[in-house]
């Protein structure tokens, strides 16, 4: 496989990409559509196609321009720049239907070379089929092409492509200044021929006029200095070409009637100061055009295929090679001669034609996504030395990019987004790995969080808690020894809520403590990837337990709101570890914290089928919270067909009126909890609390049970005599929370 993308022998500057580009927007469409798209939609229309062509190109160019000085640009032009930035599957996907677009255009531009010898024709002193005459020609001139590229490449084409672009300019010079037939006519922005078609299907057809850009691109390869070439070499093309589309469409208006462009494709030629000049200029033009999509289309195929992107090695190796003394891609212009062939001998490309013109709509639509969205990324590696383009230009040559697509025709916009789909889905089968927008829209992301967190602690500065969510906290040194405190995290913040689990290593911050906890953090990562978990990760180094809560629960939480809940987790095989909750309670209700203790047990959380929420005569400021909690657990698709149980344990006297209140919240509330999983259990002296809830709860999948601080000076036998229970998460609220 080729090693670079680059030709060690590039000598081409900025002259080079003007040529290129400028041969396509001066191109084929000009000389033979300008006419006609005047007949069409008359004066006005045809400088709002140009207007609108532009509000595309410009913003491209500007783009192209700013993107080419912030990275070394190789070959394969707009390929390279997407592939470099959307990745390789996404890029590879744009860039193959790119490379048949520039392909297929060698053949349209060769077949409208043909349409120059209309005029031979009767001058002829011998009488030819005009369809047999143009067929050879077309197949002339393809083969004398295609030899010239294979044998001697670019430098020869380009040497070509400066001689007929001299042509070019010297015939819509001779148009420009001839004089109209039958006098000047009054300038009139809305005459036009009876039943004009649609003016977006004529933008359509005129639209391939506006590709001279990618053109120019993809001789980045070939280019001494690109940061300095292709931006100057496109933006002056495109200037040059919207002033020469002006000029153009203003002098035919004043010279010929509508009726008279639509009936004579070659109608220039009758106000020009020499007519065969512009059969001679069209021939120009078309060949101009076909040897800058020759040039291109090969250089995109040969970067695709140094990439990878094809599904099969040896295929991949063999259009990446390049020849040795200048890397010039001979195996990518067979491929492309071949299709330009296929096509030329079908001979009506006229579908395929509209294909191009979304295909290089998608391609100009990217590159203004990838400059605004470097914009909007803010990443300090992104400092292009073009600094003529902002951020909205961009954004409106995106928009008005795909906009255009469907406004052109939805039927072959959706086409041409299938396609791309379909090879991408192919591609991303093959290399999987390559998969996602990561790499640009990574810096995105960042910034709508930053936006929205410091947004969100703005707007949350004076406000009242009335809608309580959680915004969980975990502080664990068991991290890989149990599940069950991660597993209640990834709940709490699947839908409702935020969490966050920290790792706790014991040590002062070190070099060695500190590449352990990155280690952790990689090891963390990579256990919650099967998880699909919504779990900010994290690791912290402290030398005890209780100097890392005091910083954990002094920090800002990841939603842009301080943490409101913090969850500590120790086995029942090993209540020693009680003791972290239990010494650092000061500090949450110093904080206001919200505190859950599970208890995790052997059985772990069953099979997710039922939750028991126990609440007593002592848990007025708790019930509320714990039914929450339940509530947003069950919420979760692990727990999807799970039912919530409410045990309520009270005096006989207070059973009916409790039994009322507890009703009209879970209706108010708007709970997923029937009626009938509601039990009322008078409470005893004879028994104890555990005893109750042991004898009930067994079998449950998840216990809550609510708790008060001062049970702690009682130790730690409220927590830990459950037998063989699953597990059971202890709750206390800091305040009570409102079910509305």
């Amino acid at each position: 496989m080729q090693k670079s993308l680059t030709n060690p022998n590039a000598g081409f500057g900025t002259l080079a990409v003007f040529m290129t580009a400028v041969s396509t927007i001066l191109g084929a469409i000009l000389f033979l559509r300008f006419g006609y798209a005047m007949a069409h939609v008359g004066l006005g229309g045809l400088l709002a196609i140009i207007v609108i062509g532009h509000v595309v190109t410009i913003p491209t160019a500007l783009a192209v321009a700013e993107i080419a000085t912030n990275q070394r640009v190789q070959g394969g032009g707009a390929y390279f720049i997407i592939s470099r930035s959307f990745g390789l599957n996404i890029g590879g996907a744009i860039g193959i239907t790119l490379f048949l677009s520039q392909a297929v255009s060698v053949a349209f531009y060769v077949i409208a070379f043909g349409e120059a010898f209309d005029p031979l024709i009767p001058l002829l002193p011998f009488n030819i089929d005009p369809y047999w005459l143009k067929k050879g020609v077309i197949f002339t001139v393809m083969t004398i092409l295609s030899i010239v590229v294979i044998i001697r490449g670019a430098n020869v084409g380009m040497k070509a492509l400066y001689g007929v672009v001299v042509l070019l300019f010297i015939s819509i010079g001779f148009f420009l200044f001839g004089q109209a037939p039958n006098g000047e006519i009054p300038i009139d922005l809305t005459a036009k021929v009876n039943n004009p078609d649609n003016f977006f299907y004529v933008f359509t057809i005129i639209f391939p006029a506006f590709t001279g850009i990618a053109a120019g691109l993809g001789l980045s390869g070939d280019l001494r200095d690109p940061k300095t070439a292709i931006p100057r070499g496109t933006i002056l093309a495109t200037f040059v070409g919207m002033i020469v589309y002006v000029l153009v469409a203003f002098k035919l208006a004043t010279s010929f009637t509508p009726e008279e462009m639509a009936s004579d494709q070659l109608i220039m030629s009758k106000a020009a100061v020499w007519g065969p000049i512009i059969p001679i200029g069209l021939a120009a033009a078309t060949l101009s055009s076909a040897i800058g999509s020759i040039l291109v289309a090969p250089r995109t195929l040969q970067a695709i295929g140094f990439d990878t992107i094809l599904p099969f090695h040896n295929l991949n190796n063999w259009i990446s090679r390049g020849r040795r003394k200048d890397n010039e891609p001979i195996n990518g212009s067979i491929v492309t001669i071949v299709i330009a062939f296929f096509f030329v001998i079908i001979g009506d490309v006229n579908f395929v034609a509209q294909i191009i013109s979304m295909f290089f709509m998608v391609t100009y639509g990217a590159i203004c996504l990838i400059s605004f969205l470097e914009h909007f990324a803010a990443d300090p590696s992104y400092r292009p030395t073009f600094k003529y383009n902002k951020w909205i230009f961009s954004l409106m040559g995106a928009i008005l990019s795909f906009w255009l697509m469907f406004k052109m025709n939805w039927e072959y916009a959706a086409l041409s987004v299938l396609i791309m789909a379909f090879i991408y889905y192919l591609i991303t089968k093959a290399k999987p790995e390559r998969q996602g927008l990561e790499k640009l829209f990574k810096g995105v992301i960042f910034q709508v969080s930053r936006q929205i967190q410091i947004f969100v602690q703005r707007a949350s500065k004076d406000e009242v808690e009335t809608n309580w969510r959680p915004f969980a906290i975990c502080v664990s040194e068991d991290s890989f020894k149990r599940q069950s405190a991660f597993d209640l995290l990834r709940w709490l913040s699947y839908k409702h809520g935020f969490g966050t689990y920290i790792h706790f290593i014991k040590g002062f911050l070190t070099k060695e403590t500190f590449n352990e906890s990155q280690e952790v953090l990689s090891r963390l990562i990579k256990q919650a990837e099967g998880s699909n978990s919504r779990v900010y990760l994290d690791t912290i180094i402290s030398p005890s337990y209780t100097s890392a809560i005091a910083q954990v629960i002094q920090l800002s939480g990841i939603s842009g709101k301080g943490n409101n809940l913090i969850l500590f987790e120790f086995s029942r095989s090993n209540p020693e570890a009680l003791r972290q909750a239990f010494d650092n309670y000061k500090l949450f209700e110093a904080t206001g914290f919200d505190v859950c203790i599970l208890n995790s047990s052997y059985k772990g959380f069953g099979y997710h089928r039922e939750i028991h929420v126990w609440i007593s005569a002592s848990d007025f400021h708790n019930a509320n919270l714990m039914i929450l909690l339940a509530y947003i657990i069950s919420g979760h698709p692990n727990w999807r067909n799970c039912v919530i149980k409410i045990f309520a344990i009270f005096p006989d006297h207070q059973i009916d009126k409790q039994r009322n209140r507890l009703m009209e919240l879970i209706k108010e509330g708007r709970l997923p909890i029937s009626p009938a999983n509601i039990t009322f259990l008078p409470y005893s002296n004879t028994q104890t609390a555990q005893s109750i809830i042991l004898e009930h709860s067994t079998d449950s999948d998840l216990t809550v049970v609510g708790f008060n601080p001062h049970q702690f000076e009682g130790g730690e036998e409220m927590f830990v005599n459950y037998g063989d229970m699953g597990n059971i998460l202890f709750v206390n609220t800091f305040n009570k929370k409102a079910i509305e």
